[in-house]
């Protein structure tokens, strides 16, 4: 069966678009209408499978992943081989309950739970601006989320606070320490041991954002783009340049705004979670609503149902 993504005639004017060089407009309608690609923006898209498709080499779909993640317009996590197109809901809105039930079966098997937190979050912003109805995806993902909070509190609260915050204390204490001895790692050596060979270009940029920041932070963020599994200098360059702009000087600074930006999503994430409806003292129509309410994962479609949708169907992007 057929499978279809149009794409809407305004795409060719829209204001992004026109900036693009033509190798980058190529690039990004593949994103948004490969064989891989779902009805939530988040799917499954290997390098080798991009390679195939487009014809370029690996250094190019690289370069071009990098630089439309910098444009803010797509993730991809190199582990899972995931890709999420950041605006598709935007474009491409839950119209209707079936789609829905679409996309909750494809979120289902999303692996990056990065992925799911920011597109809960764009359903919540959609919902707010739009008027976006998507109750099941709402109470999968919240669940979902909660989850992951809630198996970091297998202790007593009070216990836990207590010891983060001796543990926040003792390694601040050792990050000041550490900055005080002036122990630096020297950023050319760590990247040519865990990134590859260095040509002039990235050594000259790199000894610029010594002397703008500190080789202590640039070696940070190489660490960064390591543990991402993102071996390259454009996605450090990205890191260094926020750090900057934030005014950033120590990696105690990166710690605390990390840590910070981690809570706020995860109570952004968890703040639409409601505690579980008691039946006593409700009344026969608020119980039908929560009894259909809980018959609504058990209707996900078939595969076929899926495939039959998606043959009927299209979806607007932009």
């Amino acid at each position: 069966m057929a499978v279809y993504r149009p794409v809407h005639v305004s795409f060719w004017q829209d204001s992004f678009v026109l900036d693009l060089t033509p190798e980058e407009k190529y690039f990004y309608l593949y994103l948004m209408t490969n064989s891989k690609t779902s009805q939530s923006g988040i799917y499954e898209l290997p390098l080798r499978i991009i390679e195939t498709d487009t014809g370029y080499n690996r250094e190019t779909v690289m370069k071009l992943l990098e630089r439309f993640a910098e444009y803010g317009k797509i993730n991809y996590n190199q582990k899972t081989k995931e890709l999420f197109l950041i605006n598709w809901l935007k474009f491409n809105p839950i119209k209707n309950v079936n789609i829905e039930k679409c996309v909750l079966k494809e979120i289902q098997s999303v692996k990056d739970q990065d992925f799911l937190a920011d597109f809960y979050e764009t359903c919540l912003q959609l919902e707010r601006e739009q008027n976006f109805k998507i109750p099941r995806i709402k109470e999968y993902l919240s669940v979902r989320l909660e989850g992951l909070i809630r198996g970091f509190q297998d202790h007593s609260k009070e216990e836990e606070k207590e010891e983060e915050k001796e543990e926040e204390k003792e390694q601040q204490q050792e990050e000041r320490a550490s900055a005080e001895e002036v122990v630096e790692v020297n950023p050319i050596s760590f990247y040519e041991q865990n990134f590859g060979f260095i040509t002039p270009f990235i050594a000259d940029g790199i000894h610029a954002w010594i002397d703008d920041l500190n080789a202590e932070l640039v070696v940070k963020a190489m660490e960064i783009a390591l543990e991402k599994n993102t071996r390259n200098m454009s996605y450090v360059n990205t890191i260094l340049r926020d750090w900057h702009l934030k005014g950033f000087k120590t990696i105690v600074d990166v710690e605390v705004a990390d840590k910070a930006f981690r809570t706020q999503r995860l109570a952004k994430a968890q703040q639409p979670t409601q505690a579980p409806y008691q039946q006593k003292g409700l009344s026969e129509s608020t119980k039908n609503v929560i009894q259909q309410q809980e018959s609504w994962e058990q209707n996900i479609p078939t595969d076929e149902e899926l495939a039959a949708l998606n043959q009927k169907s299209g979806w607007m992007v932009q």
